[in-house]
């Protein structure tokens, strides 16, 4: 009889764990890859295009494969993260020069991106719980975007106009103003505020030009996501596994990597003729498209 309970046991978990791989389809880890590539280094949020695309999907929308899910729509920004390395090499062997002591440039970039990395990472971990229990819901990111599209369209013009004319390059970074666009970061663990917006808006609002703005903002990215990567791997990195398998995560930082490659560099070369109203008009009505979402118990 024994046995017997054991078998149905054994049968039950193998059935459960089978359910959650199909929730998790080759299909669906590319999609979220592409929306995770496209749109980490976009000023229009990454977690809230994730956040709603895991709900159009049905992807980690029940409680046995939530936590898995979650861990999955982090670890793909390593995809993100190796994007910057591959495209930011020389500026990050510069920094890595600085440690050395063999690069003042690097050093001073090194310090100010360290400097900016802290505000958010403390509050972040502490207030970590309340994060994901109050503003990790649709409604929360369509909020979000509204209010960031909005500033944008307000206010954006005139920094970028200011910052192509009178704006610093990178390497006269200062840690007054490292500390000032890592303060901004913390905005941007509410879900739809956009890390990219926040960091890039607040670097052109400290003084520096448009391409040192940007660059600065994937450096920072760079350790921030790095370190929530980790962060969250270490903690829940063997549930992920348990429940979607290896090849799942693995196409979708593959396809996060390719994206996030293509987004990086037409956001380069846009910004140097334009400035950044498309993506304030584009969260006005990727926010109203979600609106239509929930309203019709589409998500």
């Amino acid at each position: 009889m024994l046995h017997l309970v054991f078998d149905i046991m054994r049968i039950a978990a193998n059935a459960s764990s089978s359910a959650a791989r199909h929730e998790l389809t080759i299909a669906k880890a590319a999609v979220l890859g592409i929306v995770e590539g496209i749109t980490e280094y976009l000023p229009i949020s990454s977690t809230g295009h994730l956040l709603v695309t895991e709900r159009i999907l049905d992807v980690g929308q029940h409680s046995s494969t939530k936590d898995a899910a979650d861990t999955y729509t982090i670890t793909i920004q390593a995809g993100a993260i190796l994007a910057v390395l591959v495209l930011y090499r020389a500026r990050l062997e510069s920094m890595v020069r600085g440690v050395a002591g063999r690069d003042d440039a690097g050093r001073n970039v090194l310090t100010a991106t360290a400097i900016a990395f802290v505000p958010a990472a403390i509050t972040g971990v502490v207030l970590e719980k309340a994060i994901k229990d109050k503003l990790f819901g649709a409604w929360p990111v369509v909020v979000a975007w509204i209010v960031g599209g909005v500033f944008i369209l307000l206010f954006a013009r005139g920094l970028y106009e200011r910052a192509r004319t009178f704006g610093a390059p990178l390497e006269s970074i200062t840690t007054r103003m490292a500390l000032l666009i890592g303060a901004a970061q913390v905005l941007a663990l509410w879900p739809g505020t956009s890390r990219s917006m926040v960091t890039i808006l607040a670097a052109l609002a400290v003084g520096l030009n448009v391409a040192a703005a940007v660059e600065f903002s994937f450096l920072l990215g760079f350790v921030t996501l790095t370190a929530a990567t980790a962060y969250d791997a270490l903690r829940h990195g063997k549930e992920l596994l348990d429940t979607f398998g290896i090849v799942a995560p693995l196409v979708g930082f593959v396809f996060a990597f390719v994206f996030a490659v293509l987004a990086i560099r037409w956001l380069v070369t846009y910004l140097q003729r334009h400035d950044f109203a498309i993506f304030g008009w584009y969260r006005i009505a990727v926010a109203a498209l979600t609106i239509l979402l929930i309203a019709t118990n589409a998500i």
